[in-house]
């Protein structure tokens, strides 16, 4: 009966969507279409044409203004509640992403145990393995004359990182990237019940990875084990966490590690190809000009599109009161090319020196823990590519990700 009652809400809403999409033109809700897919960016310049606090037709806000964004991101009368941004979920389909959707003081806690493992020192360390497996990739790609960006080159680079950082021993590669692709577009909602099944099915086959992972290294002497997320979790376990909390951080951290870069990278390539003589000029300068490149794919195309925060009191924002229970949806892609902020910001230039930090690994407490990570293996690869093939070149139609939150190619086939 739970389970009917959840797919009649569930068709329900998405019809509601439909009509008040494509119907009535409610910008909010094509951005869950396929129009937001396609293009969202031409929907945040209807939204931008309205002012910098929109109303939702669900009673809510929008934001596409890069000040307000930032604002309301790092202000502390604004918190996360996830599960509230996605409706109810249908039976064992109940996500939780760890400090991701918690509110302080619990994401403080959480978030502590996981940061020393992504530092900027500590992901350094990575760069010999973050290049080695680049170039193995690399090397096995050019033996034939095209392939498939995402499944032979962004999608296995992050998951073979992470996976060793978190210490998943023998890791199948493909069957990682298909659940961080489900996780990636649950965020978005539950779309249908065979999606539900897919979430379920996800979860049990990484909480069956993680349980025999957390048992192998409680069987290890105290103090023998490496110095990792894991190691610390079971170090700090009954003190600073709880046993039920390890499953969710190590989930939440296995799909970030994942889902950001693996888009991030083929934002970066997709934009750079549309561009030839910026590839041209990446080419002519890989070391110099990567790190840019992705810092420009990050501000004008970045792989997670919005995300919002819940007023835990009344506040004012951009002349308006926001109600204690109203959300302000972020939209983070729409941030990074306003106009108020960046000159010319619609025009993709990976020589530009910005006027202001993009927000593409948002700001405040929750600022992406990964973010040091993601930018590592990105601007690796595509350096890399660069070096290595410089007649890089597309080689058929990209297909997107069905999710609208998480944007970036789920098959993108080019010629060497």
């Amino acid at each position: 009966m739970r389970a009917l009652r959840f797919a009649t809400t569930l068709y329900a809403n998405r019809l509601s969507v439909a009509y008040h999409g494509y119907l009535r033109g409610d910008p909010m809700s094509r951005l869950h279409l396929a129009p937001g897919r396609r293009d969202p960016y031409a929907i945040y310049d209807g939204l931008r044409a309205v002012g910098d606090l929109a109303p939702t037709r669900l009673g809510n806000y929008v934001t596409p203004s890069h000040r307000v964004c930032d604002t309301v991101l790092r202000d502390r009368r604004f918190g996360v509640r996830a599960a509230e941004n996605v409706g109810p979920p249908p039976p064992g389909t109940q996500v939780d992403m760890s400090f991701l959707d918690r509110n302080p003081p619990d994401h403080t806690r959480l978030r502590r145990l996981a940061q020393p493992s992504f530092s900027p020192r500590q992901i350094a360390g990575f760069r010999p393995q973050v290049e080695q497996t680049v170039d193995k990739l690399l090397e096995v790609a050019s033996a034939a004359e095209t392939f498939d960006l995402v499944s032979a080159f962004s999608a296995p680079l992050p998951i073979a990182v992470i996976t060793d950082l978190l210490g998943v021993p023998d890791a199948d590669a493909s069957r990682f990237a298909e659940h961080g692709a489900t996780f990636g577009s649950a965020l978005d909602g539950i779309r249908s019940l065979r999606h539900a099944a897919r979430l379920i099915e996800a979860s049990r086959e990484l909480e069956g990875v993680f349980t025999r992972l957390i048992a192998a290294r409680r069987d290890l002497p105290a103090g023998s084990g490496p110095d990792d997320v894991v190691g610390r979790l079971l170090a700090a376990e009954g003190d600073r966490v709880e046993a039920a909390e390890m499953m969710p951080m190590l989930r939440l951290l296995l799909v970030a590690g994942f889902e950001t870069t693996v888009n991030l990278i083929g934002n970066a390539v997709g934009a750079l190809l549309d561009h030839p003589d910026q590839w041209a000029d990446l080419c002519a300068d890989p070391a110099g000009l990567a790190g840019p490149a992705i810092e420009e794919t990050l501000r004008w195309d970045p792989p997670v599109q919005r995300t919002a925060r819940c007023a835990l009191e009344d506040a004012e924002v951009a002349g308006t009161v926001v109600r204690r229970g109203q959300f302000v949806v972020t939209l983070l892609g729409a941030a990074g090319r306003d106009p108020d902020v960046y000159a010319d910001a619609g025009r993709f230039d990976i020589h530009r020196v910005p006027e202001a930090d993009h927000l593409a690994f948002s700001s405040g407490i929750h600022y992406c823990v990964g973010a040091p990570l993601a930018r590592l293996e990105a601007t690796v690869a595509l350096r890399r590519l660069a070096e290595r093939m410089p007649g890089l070149h597309r080689a058929g139609p990209l297909r997107r990700r069905s999710s609208t939150l998480i944007r970036g190619p789920i098959h993108f086939p080019v010629a060497r």
